[in-house]
C-alpha cells in the first residue's frame, strides 16, 4: 500500500499567529470542578448486556483460534504408499499400477492437488479383496464439504453412494465417511477421509462398510504423516 501524501497548506492563507506571553493562557472562567460530568450508575440491565457481548466476543475469538490452530496443525501433510501396511501388500504389477494411475488421474482432475498418488493393495488371505487407494495433498479450508463433493462425483461414475455416514476418523482427526456403491463386480464399500491438508478415498470390494472403515483407519495410520 503506498504512503499517503500530505497536502501542503499555503502559509499566507492561515490565521494570524498567536502571540504567546509569559502569562498562563486562561481557557475558561468556570470552576474546573463544575465541568466534571456527573457519573451515573450503570443499570443492571446494561451491565448484563455488556457482559453478554463480551462473552460472545470471547467465544468467537476462541472458535477462530481453535480453527486456526487446526489448520496449521493439519496443513503440512505427507502421503506415501508403503510396501506393507495394515496387513496388506502393495501390488506393483503392471495391471495394478495402470489401475492406480487411472484412479489417481481421475481424482486429480476433480480437485486441485499439490501432490497425488494412487495404489492397489492386495490381501494375502483373499485375492478378491484388493483395496484401491487414491488421493493427494492440498490445503482444504472446508474438508467435509470437499469430501462430500468428491463422493458426489464418484456417484456420477460408479452409481449412487448409499448409506453414506460419518465414521471415527481416528487420532489424525479430520472427517471420515463410508458408504456403499456398485461396480462391474457388484456392490462394494467406499470410504474417504479429508482434513485441512489431505483428501484420500478407497474402494473395498468384498468387505462390509464397518470392516472397511476399520481397515481404512489402519491404512491412514501407515500412509499419512505430518
Amino acid at each position: 500500500m503506498s504512503d499517503a501524501h500530505l497536502t501542503e497548506r499555503p502559509v499566507d492563507d492561515g490565521p494570524e499567529p498567536v502571540d504567546l506571553t509569559d502569562e498562563p493562557i486562561q481557557l475558561s472562567r468556570r470552576d474546573p470542578a463544575a465541568q466534571e460530568p456527573e457519573l451515573r450508575p450503570v443499570s443492571r440491565r446494561r451491565r448484563i448486556a455488556l457482559a453478554a457481548a463480551l462473552v460472545v466476543g470471547l467465544a468467537g475469538a476462541g472458535v477462530l483460534g481453535v480453527g486456526g490452530w487446526r489448520v496449521l496443525a493439519q496443513k503440512d501433510t505427507h502421503l506415501n504408499a508403503p510396501e506393507k501396511v495394515a496387513g496388506l501388500t502393495r501390488d506393483d504389477s503392471e495391471r495394478a499400477r495402470s489401475t492406480a494411475e487411472y484412479l489417481r488421474d481421475g481424482f486429480a482432475a476433480d480437485i486441485d492437488l499439490d501432490r497425488s498418488f494412487g495404489t492397489v493393495y492386495r490381501d494375502p488371505a483373499d485375492a478378491k479383496q484388493a483395496v484401491l487407494v487414491f488421493g493427494g495433498t492440498t490445503l482444504l479450508w472446508q474438508p467435509e464439504r470437499d469430501l462430500n463433493t468428491l463422493f458426489g462425483l464418484m456417484a456420477d461414475e460408479t452409481g449412487k453412494v448409499t448409506g453414506l455416514r460419518q465414521v471415527d476418523a481416528g487420532r489424525l482427526g479430520g472427517v471420515m465417511k463410508c458408504g456403499t456403491t456398485s461396480g462391474d463386480g457388484g456392490d462394494f464399500a467406499v470410504c474417504g477421509w479429508a482434513d485441512h491438508g489431505s483428501v484420500v478415498m478407497a474402494m473395498f470390494p468384498g468387505r462390509s462398510v464397518d470392516d472397511s472403515a476399520k481397515l481404512f483407519r489402519q491404512l491412514r495410520e501407515g500412509i499419512q504423516s505430518r
